[in-house]
């Protein structure tokens, strides 16, 4: 083993190379060695020496650069490589001292998020943002005042662990990694997303992004992607993991020459390995007690759940040592619960502590408002928390993250403007993305002048916004979805890193009443427990002579027939019975989801006919009519009889307290 040392960022070959001895400064397996002198700011690589014997899984080269995989910054970027050696960005010694000013964890209730999840760069980098410092984190801060006057309570950040910003020869990508999910180095920073060029300066900047939204009382949870690395396969770069133990950082095959790829980016990090899982838990408890970082979502988690020959397991060490490790107790953690080679277990990828993305919440929701037959029992078990998939492996509603868009796939936009992806600039020939978005563009491909085309679309935004928000389980909001931003059909804009990914900020003065409407439903979600309840649904009173905690009915006022191809659906929720007499009241509320393509009546239940009501949305009607923040809208008519607009939400709240 060697640490190469460098004096400059641009250096191509180190100042220093200092040899460790096996006597000296090995430990077992662990080297390590006290270098006097070495400040924060220093500049190394690692060399490791071994076979080379790649039929055998050994990957060692001892003129390769290395990074540190427990590197807690990274400086500079490829340079040009050499005679066949590879310069990689350096690992940076770093000063972990930062004033957090009291700061702790917020610990608010899972059932009590809202997630926004977003891309740091892509938030500010437009100059539409009118930030000082876009595409950075202290860009986010600027912004800090959108963020809560949206209501979200949760930034979920994409990736913001190293990745590479050229390629491994120090040429520019013809497809840049927008997205970062090609990780460096587990617990650096991306020091792209820094303002200052100093050495470093991503770690004191990030701290300052997340004790902002602390101060403002919004939680980070961070992308994390343990599934590959920037390596790649058996053609790809040694850069740091597979010079130093490539047979058990990574999952092999073929005797070890190649690499098990259930990631679909080259190569699978093999974390069910003992020396991998300390790694991960090293990491996850770094950033939680050096950044204060509030949770994970991890990236292809179902990879976490196969051994070494790539067989799911039914009790992954990993995935349940993160939910038991009592230094990540008030961390959420969160399983995006598939992977790219076929593995589906939403529902099943855990119990106990660990959310998921609920993959079917979305298809569900999706396909009901595009009015596909026989989606009202689906439309009913997403909106009541999906105990089918969640109530049998004992969690509750608040394990379910409900989504409708996020970073993969269409936008909220896109979604009702598309029948169809369009990747072209992706440079794939369309080949790339999924060809099943479920979604409908109501007669035109594109954006369109046509009025009746956008009235549809535009209320089909809102009726999906409003199913999210009403939903039992934890709502997540794609960036800019509040204000229809566009990828302009481009479903899969990893490479995109321009006008297309990016937040475009004069769509939020553009369409200020949907941003309005957002805004009113998540304040109305944060502050009615009746749709956040931290139990599953029974059908049956939660007190003695209350109404059934929830009751289904159709568009005549009578018990829903399951087994009708309907488009219609009533909900009644019983208010939450109030715990704590000092808390705000409780109320019942009425939803009527309509999703036919022409109008129709509705009957309000007979169950409903004693309560007065206000109403709060009617997403048929124009702004300030389709949504009231204050619950002070027209009382349904008196004959109970009301006629709902096609595909549109109608939705009362009790005017009584409870």
């Amino acid at each position: 083993m060697r640490v190469l040392l460098y004096d400059e960022v641009d250096q191509p070959d180190p100042t220093e190379i200092i040899d460790f001895d096996p006597e000296l400064n090995r430990w077992g397996d662990i080297w390590s060695i006290f270098v006097p002198g070495v400040r924060p700011g220093q500049l190394y690589h690692f060399q490791a020496d071994g076979p080379h014997e790649p039929q055998r899984g050994h990957r060692f080269d001892p003129q390769a650069r290395l990074i540190d995989p427990y590197a807690k910054a990274l400086a500079g970027t490829f340079l040009p490589a050499e005679g066949g050696i590879i310069r990689p960005p350096k690992c940076v010694v770093i000063d972990d001292e930062f004033d957090w000013e009291g700061d702790r964890h917020l610990r608010r209730e899972l059932s009590e998020t809202i997630i926004y999840e977003m891309h740091v760069r892509g938030f500010t980098r437009s100059r539409s943002s009118d930030v000082e410092r876009p595409g950075t984190y202290l860009g986010v801060i600027e912004k800090i005042p959108y963020l809560k006057s949206l209501g979200v309570t949760a930034v979920e950040l994409m990736p913001v662990h190293e990745f590479p910003i050229c390629d491994c020869l120090g040429q520019k990508l013809a497809r840049p990694n927008y997205w970062g999910y090609d990780p460096l180095a587990f617990f650096a920073p991306h020091r792209g997303y820094a303002h200052s060029k100093e050495r470093g300066a991503q770690v004191r900047e990030f701290k300052q992004m997340v004790l902002a939204l602390h101060q403002a009382g919004i939680e980070v949870i961070l992308d994390v992607v343990f599934n590959h690395t920037a390596e790649g396969n058996h053609e790809g770069p040694v850069l740091s993991l597979k010079g130093l133990e490539n047979r058990v950082y990574y999952m092999l095959e073929n005797g070890g020459e190649c690499y098990r790829n259930f990631s679909g980016c080259g190569n699978t990090l093999n974390g069910n390995h003992p020396v991998v899982r300390e790694m991960i838990f090293h990491c996850l408890r770094y950033w939680v007690h050096h950044y204060h970082i509030d949770g994970f979502r991890f990236d292809l988690a179902s990879i976490l759940s196969r051994d070494r020959e790539g067989n799911i397991l039914p009790n992954p060490p990993v995935v349940e040592t993160t939910a038991e490790d009592p230094l990540l107790a008030d961390a959420k953690i969160i399983a995006e619960a598939w992977d790219a080679a076929g593995a589906y277990q939403v529902g099943s990828f855990a119990k106990l502590r660990w959310a998921e993305w609920n993959g079917r919440y979305r298809d569900d929701v999706r396909r009901y408002w595009r009015g596909d037959p026989h989606m009202v029992p689906p439309l009913a078990t997403r909106l009541a928390g999906s105990s089918d998939l969640y109530q049998a492996s004992e969690r509750e509603p608040y394990h379910s993250i409900n989504f409708i868009t996020s970073h993969d796939g269409f936008t909220l936009n896109d979604l009702v403007t598309y029948n169809h992806k369009h990747n072209e600039a992706n440079g794939e020939d369309n080949r790339d993305g999924d060809n099943n978005n479920l979604s409908y563009n109501y007669g035109a491909e594109g954006p369109t002048r046509r009025r009746s085309i956008e009235q549809v679309r535009l209320r089909q935004i809102k009726n999906m916004a409003a199913t999210l928000m009403l939903s039992q389980g934890v709502p997540m909001l794609l960036m800019g979805d509040e204000c229809r931003r566009t990828q302009r059909g481009n479903n899969n804009a990893y490479c995109q890193d321009n006008a297309i990914s990016w937040f475009d900020w004069r769509r939020a003065r553009k369409y200020h009443d949907l941003l309005r409407f957002v805004q009113a439903l998540t304040e109305f979600r944060r502050r009615e427990p009746t749709v956040r309840q931290t139990e599953f649904l029974r059908g049956r009173p939660r007190r003695p002579g209350g109404l059934p905690d929830a009751s289904w009915y159709g568009a005549d006022g009578r018990p829903v027939d399951w087994q009708l191809d309907e488009r219609s659906l009533q909900c009644l929720l019983a208010a939450v019975p109030q715990s704590n007499p000092t808390a705000p009241p409780h109320h019942h509320v009425l939803m009527l989801f309509h999703a036919g393509a022409e109008p129709r009546r509705f009957v309000l239940p007979e169950l409903a006919r004693g309560i007065a009501w206000w109403q709060f949305i009617n997403t048929a009607s124009p702004s300030p009519r389709d949504i009231y923040p204050g619950l002070d809208g027209p009382a349904p008519p008196a004959d109970g009889e009301i006629e709902l607009a096609d595909r549109s939400t109608v939705v009362y709240v009790a005017r009584d307290e409870v």
